[in-house]
């Protein structure tokens, strides 16, 4: 394992119109290695478990690992006519999301066999729960909020920032009653007030991966995974060497000086 790099990441603030959403920069507190292979899609941890969704025509999965030393627990390999997206883990199921297929797959969670799968209108992108209802995005600027149960989308929410709508929400992941996003192409993160769809903060990792350990099939930053025996935020990309367990740094506000 390389050396851990204990820097601070500081970025220029947005200007005085957008005070309202604060700002963070990041410190990296741990690392774990992971597989380039995998495509990251989806990410989430629970007792002790680092579940994760990969895609690709011909290599999506549903992996788990033992989060604690890396080692894969159980691989299940879809068709390879799906291409897989989010995932979260909600009582004794696993749902995991498809992009284009419009299909949610659901596993039990015990063993992650396949138990059954349901209709979704549109793509599937992103997708986390609020412990009673599932929370997917499919490119656009909205959470559309379904049940598991009738399996129907119950309400949708259009996320803005600073009054203007945000698309390309991709990987989520519930946060202390607020969802984390990642944005498409991006090396931000945003979090949500899920019942206002209102950005009350802005994470930038730009650096997260140094440009050494980038590789000609490097990806984009996704995957966000908070970890419930400590609260700490595990994030990372797609085909990344490494998970990065990060704290937010709060950036200091800035203004512009005023016209004369």
């Amino acid at each position: 394992m390389t050396a851990l790099r204990p820097l601070i990441f500081l970025f220029a603030c947005l200007p005085v119109a957008a005070l309202a959403v604060q700002q963070y920069g990041f410190r990296v507190t741990d690392q774990k290695p992971q597989s380039r292979e995998n495509y990251v899609q989806g990410l989430q941890i629970l007792d002790g478990y680092l579940y994760v969704s990969t895609g690709n025509y011909g290599k999506s999965h549903l992996l788990r690992y033992h989060f604690v030393d890396g080692g894969l627990d159980t691989a299940r390999k879809l068709k390879p006519h799906i291409f897989a997206e989010g995932l979260t883990v909600l009582h004794d199921k696993v749902y995991q999301l498809t992009w284009h297929n419009r299909m949610m797959l659901v596993y039990n969670r015990g063993d992650l066999q396949a138990d059954h799968w349901f209709r979704i209108p549109g793509q599937g992108w992103g997708l986390t729960d609020n412990g009673k209802e599932l929370i997917y995005t499919d490119g656009g600027a909205q959470l559309h909020f379904i049940s598991p149960k009738t399996q129907q989308v119950l309400r949708s929410v259009t996320v803005t920032e600073n009054g203007r709508s945000v698309k390309k929400l991709n990987e989520l992941e519930w946060v202390d009653g607020k969802i984390w996003a990642n944005i498409w192409q991006t090396d931000r993160i945003i979090i949500i007030d899920p019942g206002t769809g209102v950005v009350s903060a802005s994470i930038n990792l730009q650096g997260l991966l140094p440009a050494d350990e980038r590789r000609s099939g490097t990806d984009v930053l996704n995957g966000i995974a908070r970890d419930p025996a400590d609260g700490s935020i595990w994030v990372t990309g797609k085909h990344w060497p490494w998970l990065y367990q990060i704290e937010l740094v709060p950036l200091p506000i800035t203004t512009k000086p005023t016209q004369p």
